[in-house]
């Protein structure tokens, strides 16, 4: 299984399922769509495919997907996620009519897990650790917000903290120079798939080009062998997509997040 198209056939039949939502507190159906809420006042809009639907049909499943959201007033936001590949006509324009705005596109990246288990050269006094505990969890994570360039914020780590107490499954993996974090990712095996996710990728600037990035994803890669994991799966921005596809990942379509607030 190594064409762009026979991954994405796997992505699409393995991943766009109940699987790729296992924080998920609720989810109700509208059609093909999934309507998820997470912890934390969050919304997320996902499905298989559109079933073939035309324009008119989509742009009220988008009207009716919103009202769902705005009826709990809990709910501050919600991500619709999106496929360069689906058939999905008057989507876009759908979205925008209904205040939602369009994220940074980033790269559908799959591959073998075995192409990401290599040795890298760590930078002197570079050293990796997977991290359990709170205080190392809310470093990590304010170290991730600041290299995205997002205010520093309880959310990020409380959603994380929350996760590792119900032992979920997810790994978080850090490097780390004279006790301060420089990188991290987490890695995400999904249950009854061949797949493990590696998502959250954040290299501090300074330290980028020294092959930090690629450690911790191998890190990760170890881990997802162990756990009898074939595939990797990331959505990748402009970052961290060459250094995936220099290691044998491909790009088998793209992803764009619209997001709306409350």
């Amino acid at each position: 299984m190594t064409s762009a198209k026979n991954l994405l056939t796997a992505y699409d039949r393995q991943l766009r399922t109940a699987a790729e939502t296992p924080s998920a507190i609720a989810v109700e159906r509208l059609g093909p769509l999934r309507l998820v809420t997470f912890a934390g006042g969050r919304g997320f809009v996902t499905y298989e495919d559109l079933d073939g639907a035309s324009a008119q049909t989509i742009a009220q499943w988008v009207v009716d997907a919103l009202a769902f959201y705005r009826e709990d007033p809990a709910i501050l936001r919600v991500e619709w996620k999106t496929r360069g590949h689906d058939h999905a006509p008057g989507l876009h324009d759908a979205l925008l009519g209904n205040g939602f705005e369009p994220d940074e596109t980033e790269s559908i990246m799959i591959g073998q897990v075995t192409a990401l288990n290599v040795d890298v050269q760590l930078p002197p006094g570079v050293s990796l650790r997977r991290v359990t505990e709170e205080p190392d969890i809310r470093a990590m994570s304010a170290m991730q917000d600041e290299v995205f360039g997002d205010p520093v914020s309880d959310d990020h780590a409380e959603a994380l903290l929350r996760r590792v107490e119900r032992d979920d499954g997810m790994e978080l993996w850090v490097a780390e120079h004279q006790r301060s974090i420089v990188s991290a990712g987490r890695l995400e095996p999904v249950p009854d798939t061949e797949f493990a996710g590696i998502w959250g990728g954040a290299t501090r600037e300074e330290w980028r080009g020294q092959g930090i990035y690629r450690a911790v994803t191998a890190a990760r890669a170890q881990s997802a062998l162990k756990l009898g994991k074939k595939l990797i799966h990331s959505d990748s921005t402009e970052y961290s997509r060459p250094i995936l596809e220099r290691s044998g990942l491909l790009r088998v379509s793209t992803t764009t997040p619209y997001r709306w607030r409350r």
